[in-house]
């Protein structure tokens, strides 16, 4: 039997299995997919929100407590536990060394990314490297792995993990870590969770999944049909708006269409719905995928003109091109007149000063609405382009209450033994909303506590029963 047994193969179960490995505990990993698909969304990330008073190797100036925790107050409207939040906030700053230990490389921030070389430290190959990092030391320190081994079930007593079942085989240890991440893979699920809309439609059904189709959820459901404490709305999720060509899962973060702020989002109808020019894309850019779900069809349009090439991260799928506003219209398969009645008065609307895209500029609209607050310039310069964009499910909040132990509860009492991390906790900091990196701090931080806890109460557990 393992001291600690570990459930997920993603950022926090490694995390978590590399603690508990180095805090002195036999470690046995479980993950649900097979060799070639492991770390779960964590293969598709490519950075990590760090606070820093000064600046540090690839990041520049200084990124405070406080601005931290302000800008997670401001995309959760508050829906975030404040101790918390500001406990992964703090992580934030002292991980990397330990991450650099374990194979974890950085880089400067890319062109086009430039908004976040202050906030947040770049991988350097990425989320996969990162998670081939993580393997590597895992295995190099004795961490035993076993792909395609879905758990599907908890034997719990009192609250106390005894053991859990994969393919029919039982696997015991003294404590256990959870961290198989959300339910955003299973559709059954999204579709009960998101309903009917008032229009007849089944939103879930046309929602992509960015990351791995494993994440079904079904710790979670097990858990919750097992009383643990639970914690979030099941339609609350990290959600994207991306590119409607992307594949139904995995399609990762060269799906995403950074090229919203620059330009002018339309529905079905040809008609705006929200300001583009609210706050800064790392900022503001996971809102959209919500967005575009309230509209018909769900499906929103991203127009540009040529003024925005170049001022973007250019996604995997070219957009649709046209020379004139009337051809991309009929392109996109968009009502001409509805389309050209809202650009024409956009374009009206436009006050152009200074266009500076690094900044909160004064270029904006009047007597618009919905207003666009900043960045607003004619789109006026052919050719034009337009992306059809779906909402892009990355992961969902609804999980397991947890404390700074990383307990599990189970009535408003912690278990001894069972810990969660990463997906599976997340909306105790993410109530609602999201900004860029922010995931895979939570899961840092949760998965480092998380292994460390399971492995104090394994050791505790093995010199108790010596004695």
């Amino acid at each position: 039997m393992h001291d600690v047994l570990v459930i997920g193969g993603g950022n926090a179960a490694l995390c978590a299995a590399l603690m508990a490995r180095e805090a002195g505990a036999s470690v046995l990993l479980l993950e649900s997919s097979p060799r070639e698909w492991r770390g779960g969304n964590s293969q598709h990330t490519r950075n990590l929100r760090c606070m820093h008073d000064e600046p540090q190797d690839v990041l520049v100036d200084a990124y405070p407590e406080e601005e931290f925790w302000q800008d997670l107050l401001k995309v959760t409207g508050g829906n975030t536990d404040e101790q918390l939040a500001r406990l992964v906030i703090r992580a934030s700053s002292t991980c990397r060394p330990w991450m650099r230990k374990h194979g974890v490389r950085f880089q400067p921030s890319l062109a086009g990314t430039l908004h976040l070389s202050r906030t947040n430290a770049f991988f350097m190959g990425g989320g996969k490297a990162l998670v081939n990092a993580y393997y590597r030391s895992a295995g190099n320190l004795g961490v035993d792995i076993r792909y395609d081994a879905p758990v599907d079930r908890l034997e719990l007593r009192d609250g106390r993990f005894e053991a859990a079942y994969a393919n029919g085989e039982r696997f015991a240890a003294k404590a256990c870590v959870l961290a198989a991440g959300g339910f955003e893979s299973n559709r059954e699920w999204l579709r009960e969770a998101w309903g009917q809309n008032e229009r007849g439609e089944w939103p879930a059904d046309n929602f992509l999944i960015r990351g791995t189709r494993f994440n079904q959820g079904v710790l979670i459901k097990h858990m919750t049909e097992q009383g643990a404490d639970i914690i979030g709305d099941p339609t609350q999720a990290h959600c994207v708006a991306i590119d409607a060509r992307a594949p139904l899962y995995d399609g990762g973060i060269v799906t995403r269409v950074d090229a919203v702020s620059l330009g002018v989002m339309l529905n079905r109808d040809g008609v705006r719905f929200y300001d583009e020019g609210e706050d800064f894309w790392p900022k503001r850019y996971a809102i959209w995928g919500r967005l575009v779900a309230m509209q018909p069809d769900q499906i929103g349009y991203c127009i540009i003109d040529s003024k925005a090439i170049g001022r973007f991260m250019p996604p995997v799928f070219p957009g649709v091109q046209a020379n004139t506003l009337p051809e991309l219209a009929q392109a996109l398969g968009l009502p001409e007149q509805a389309f050209m009645r809202t650009l024409n008065d956009y374009n009206a609307a436009c006050r152009v000063g200074s266009f500076d895209h690094t900044v909160l500029d004064d270029c904006h609209t009047e007597g618009l609405t919905p207003a666009k607050t900043h960045w607003a310039r004619p789109i006026d310069q052919a050719p034009f382009y337009g992306y059809a964009l779906r909402p892009g499910i990355t992961f969902t909040y609804l999980g397991l209450k947890t404390d700074a132990q990383a307990r599990v509860y189970f009535g408003g009492a912690p278990s001894d033994n069972l810990f969660v991390a990463g997906e599976m906790m997340a909306g105790n900091v993410l109530g609602k909303g999201y900004t860029a990196g922010v995931g895979m701090s939570i899961g840092t931080a949760f998965g480092r506590i998380a292994g460390t806890e399971a492995a104090r109460a394994a050791l505790k557990e093995a010199a108790h029963a010596v004695a």
